[in-house]
This record gives structure tokens, sequence and C-alpha cells, in this order.
């Protein structure tokens, strides 16, 4: 499991920005719907078409390559600054200034050196690539070619040889300035940004704009992949799918698959829709007994101060292996909190 998500860099204990703090991560429902960022880790060159129901997309990269979703972190903490802005009575237009560590701080990326040095190419593939689509924003249909930025600036700070990117301005596109005015925006968990697979992190956004509220979503394998934007062949799609089943790492959602089906649950009204409900071996039982092993999702969101760093999710499925042959507890949470502490107790952050 812990292969599956990047560490929690920046404990929230460790904050001292109040701005950081406020704001909460908001993605463009646009690009949470349809595939417009490559899933790949390199320099990915070929042009990317999609249409379904009516919308067409056509994506083309630069000579430095398409766009990835991992650069998209860039693109959503800026939505989330604005919207942030606009919430408190502010005037906003398409550009955005913004303090670079904060950024890199608020995305759960590294805040040394190679969290800087990979900010460049980024916003270089960015500004590069030219979108040909029919999808709206704000009521009106772009029909000529744009980049999901427009220019950027940034300043840099120190010597030639210890040179730090201070802060960075950038532009947005009209298309998605767009959707921020018209608040075509979502809010999105923070363990987005640990999702350390790009194809987990497309999966979550579909999950988060076609479930959102509703107890349930679901949706056909093939349709599923289109929309993820993935190029793999479908039987490896499917094992992906079948692996995440049984992992259950996505933020705010379970997944199971079911009459050759991908169901995305809440987690708040189906907490263990993916995972089978512990054994109970009763005593001189001719056959164990059924009892399922509930943790409220409110005691989870409680481990960000009992185990900082830790992954929340792994502390709730080895929690419920322990418990399974135990007694039931009169309070599960509490008995849960309190195994957390000892569990982790000595063993420091595992990021």
């Amino acid at each position: 499991m812990s292969s599956l998500l990047l560490p929690e860099r920046h404990p929230v204990r460790d904050f001292f920005v109040l701005d950081v703090l406020d704001v909460v991560p908001r993605a463009d429902m646009a690009s949470m719907e349809h595939p417009i960022f490559s899933l790949s880790t390199k320099p990915e060159t070929r042009t990317l078409n999609y249409e379904h129901n009516g919308i067409k997309l056509q994506i083309i990269p630069s000579s430095v390559g398409l766009p990835t979703v991992l650069d998209k972190d860039i693109l959503i903490y800026c939505i989330s600054k604005l919207v942030h802005m606009k919430n408190e009575g502010r005037p906003i237009g398409p550009s955005v200034r913004l303090t670079t560590h904060d950024m890199l701080v608020q995305t759960n990326r590294p805040t040394n050196n190679l969290g800087y040095e990979r900010l460049l190419p980024a916003l270089n593939r960015l500004r590069g690539v030219v979108i040909n689509t029919t999808i709206e924003t704000g009521d009106q249909k772009t029909t000529r070619g744009f980049g999901l930025i427009e220019e950027f600036e940034y300043n840099r700070k120190g010597s030639m040889f210890a040179e730090r990117l201070q802060f960075l301005e950038i532009k947005l596109s009209d298309w998605l300035f767009r959707a921020i005015d018209a608040a075509e925006v979502l809010p999105i968990n923070r363990d987005y940004f640990r999702l350390r697979r790009p194809i987990d992190r497309r999966l979550y956004e579909l999950a988060r704009k076609h479930c959102g509220r509703q107890p349930s979503w679901r949706i056909g394998l093939d349709l599923l992949q289109k929309k993820c934007g993935s190029v793999q062949e479908c039987k490896h799609f499917a094992a992906h799918l079948r692996e995440l089943a049984l992992t259950n790492h996505l933020p705010d959602y379970a997944l199971t698959i079911e009459e050759g089906k991908a169901v995305f649950h809440r987690r708040e009204d189906a907490p263990r829709a993916a995972k089978p409900p512990a054994l109970l071996l009763t005593p001189n039982a001719a056959s164990p007994t059924l009892r399922p092993i509930r943790v409220s999702s409110a005691a989870i969101e409680r481990l960000w101060n009992v185990a900082p760093g830790w992954d929340k999710y792994m502390l709730e499925q080895v929690y419920i292996d322990w418990a399974k042959d135990k007694d039931a507890a009169r309070d599960e949470d509490a008995r849960f909190l309190g195994w957390v502490k000892s569990y982790t107790k000595g063993k420091g952050d595992p990021g």
C-alpha cells in the first residue's frame, strides 16, 4: 500500500502560513471529466483525440511534450487561490501571483532543489500545448486553439550557484478562467496529491466529478478507460482496477467491480463497500459468523493528529485485520485510535 501513496511531506502541524491552510484544493470540472492531460510521467509528443457525447477534444503537444496529470497540480493551486480570493470578495482576473514554496507545500511536492527544478518544464508544457475543443466554460464555446496558460513570469533569488524560484505569476487561459468565474470547479481531497500513479489521480477525478455526493456511481470499463485517457491494453486496465478494488487507497471513494462495471462508492455511505467484512469465529460454532468492523470517517480524519505522515487507509486495514478475531468493542473508533497510537509509537514518520 505505501508504494501506491506518496508520503505526507508537509504534515499539517508544520504549516505556519495561514493562507496555505485556508486554501481548499479545487479543480475545474471540464478537465476532471475529460482526458486533457497525459498519464505518462515521461515526455509524450503524440496528439490526443477524444470524442464523447458530442464533445470533441484535440490536444496538440509542443516540442517539450504534452502536459501531464502531475503538471496539473500547478493549475489546481492557481484555481484554488483564485476561488479563495473570490470567496473573500476580492477582485480576481486570469493572472495569479503565488509564492512558489507555498504551492509546493500545498501540492505535497518536495521543497528542495528538485521541487523547484521540475516547475519550469511543467510550465513550458502547460504554456506550449494547443487545445481545440467544443467544451463550453461559462456558457461559451471555444472554437480557436488555446493553451492552458497564456504566459508566466518567475522571479529568482540568490547567486547563480544557489538560485531559487521565489515567486511565480501565471496568466491562465480565458477558457480556464471562465470556468473559475462561472464556479465550474469542485473541491477535492488534499490526499489527491499523495496518489503516486497518474491513473489513480484520473480515477479519483472521475469519481469526484460523477459520484460527488451520491452514494455510488456505476460505469462500464471500456467507457471508464476512454474517459481516463488510458492507452493501456484493456486487460491491463481491468487488472489495475481489480488491484485498486483490493488496495482501496483512493481518497473519499471505494471501488468495486460488479457485473463487468466499475462502481465507485462514497466512503461515508458505504465505507466498507470494497472490503469483505471481517470474520469473527464464534466458539463451538459450525461456521464463522460475519461481524463487520466499521471505523467512522471522522475517526480516520483524526489520524492527521494521532499519526501524522502515516497512510490513513493502510492503518485502517491493518487494524481491521488485527481486530477481526477480537471481541466487539463498545466504541470501535476509540479502540481504533488507541491501537493506532500504540502501533505507530516509536516508529517515527514513515515518509
